[in-house]
């Protein structure tokens, strides 16, 4: 999987949006709500997500994905690079972050907004 290819995936969940953050974090939200995080300037680019616990200690487990610095407790991993697992896979564990952190909005943000609208570029 490459940038381009990610960032597409990450923009096309409804009300999706990317911000650059911390210098050189590709962050990619839902309601403010951080569900990826891509650094840029890292060689190879390194993606931050969040999971389900069970997914957590089972994907910490496999070579190249380790619990993600600073909130790794709140069971974020990061995948050193982006082809440590094939591309159906880093598209699966985007998708449930997407859900886990677009889950906990208020209702009010939430699903009543999703419907009928696509991510865009616009920066938060």
């Amino acid at each position: 999987m490459n940038v381009d290819l990610l960032r597409r995936f990450c923009l096309s969940f409804p009300r999706a949006k990317e911000n650059l953050q911390w210098g050189d974090e590709l962050c990619f939200k839902v309601g403010g709500k951080i569900f990826a995080m891509m650094s840029l300037s890292s060689v190879p680019q390194r993606l931050s997500l969040k999971c389900a616990p069970e997914m957590f200690a089972e994907l910490v487990e496999q070579e190249g994905i380790i619990p993600a610095p600073y909130v790794g407790r709140y069971k974020w991993v990061l995948l050193e690079s982006l082809d440590v697992l094939p591309q159906g896979e880093v598209k699966e564990l985007i998708r449930q972050s997407y859900e886990l952190v677009s889950a906990k909005l208020p209702k009010k943000g939430n699903r009543a907004n999703h419907r009928g609208t696509r991510g865009g570029t616009d920066k938060c």
